[in-house]
């Protein structure tokens, strides 16, 4: 094995069709839509080089800001959900549950594994208001309220996302944080116990620090995800009512392919794109603080 990992030529043979892929795959289309940015037009109209006119544009266009603050308030409460429940019911399966804790596994998992176009046709039909009267608002009725439209607005559209969504991803979420809390020794917190901690305080100075690198990860993953969310809204919502409800995503999909600004919504994408790098650069580095603290 040494030899084989010594010598060049077998690295290349090895490692070659597989990065040759990726860049195909990959990287030519990153750099690709990089170029795009500094254009204007569509395939049908032609190429104008406009330099940085796409990005002056961004910042001067009111829908690409309303898209901007949908996509970051929806992260940031979906990620705090996501992770939150997440680690919840990890803990719920690690400490409470042991013996049927595979099971219930089981079941807050099955969504994660259903299409996302099957979910939002439910959700729709669960919250609808007309021409039939879905299971949410009857219950409304049944207590002697007033039926909700809850697509006609822009709060509640919102927050039937973040209810679909985090219904969908939190059992991810759990098994991922769960895996990290398994590996902590039954020793050290047989340990902590014998030293007199329990409940909030062995969670908080024995799990909570050791589970730390596993809960970076849940964060960083959710993050990124949420920033690029896409076929929840498109299934939902479809960016509505107006443009209430449509992220960065969206807005380069319609920009791109339904107005056929190629190089507004690769700036719209490169936008994204630097957005989802200095999240995931703040996360590193207030985690690398705390540590350092600690």
């Amino acid at each position: 094995m040494n030899k084989v990992l010594g010598d060049r030529r077998a690295i290349l043979v090895l490692l070659g069709p597989a990065l040759l892929v990726y860049s195909i795959v990959m990287l030519v289309p990153i750099f690709w839509s990089m170029g795009y940015t500094v254009f204007d037009g569509g395939i049908l109209t032609g190429f104008t080089f406009v330099g940085f006119d796409n990005f002056v544009k961004f910042a001067q266009d009111p829908a690409a800001w309303d898209a901007v603050w949908f996509t970051l308030r929806y992260a940031i409460i979906l990620t705090i959900a996501q992770v939150g429940f997440g680690y919840l019911l990890a803990l719920l399966y690690t400490f409470r549950i042991k013996h049927a804790s595979s099971f219930i596994r089981t079941i807050i998992f099955f969504p994660v594994v259903l299409p996302t176009v099957g979910v939002g046709l439910l959700f729709q039909k669960i919250f609808e208001a007309a021409p039939t009267t879905g299971p949410v608002n009857g219950i409304l009725n049944f207590f002697g309220m007033a039926s909700v439209d809850w697509f006609g607005h822009a709060d509640t559209s919102f927050w039937v996302i973040i209810l679909l969504d985090l219904w969908r991803s939190m059992g991810f979420y759990a098994i991922l944080l769960y895996a990290g809390l398994v590996d902590i020794p039954d020793e050290l917190l047989e340990s902590a116990r014998i030293d007199g901690a329990s409940g909030l305080k062995l969670l908080k100075n024995i799990i909570l620090p050791l589970s730390l690198p596993v809960l970076l990860s849940s964060l960083i993953f959710s993050i990124n995800g949420t920033l690029k969310v896409f076929d929840t809204v498109v299934a939902l919502t479809n960016g509505g009512p107006g443009n209430a409800t449509t992220p960065l995503t969206l807005y380069m999909f319609q920009t791109s392919f339904s107005y056929g600004e190629y190089g507004y919504g690769s700036t719209i994408a490169m936008v994204l794109t630097i957005l989802c790098l200095l999240v995931t650069v703040a996360i590193f580095r207030s985690t690398r603080r705390d540590l350092t603290k600690g």
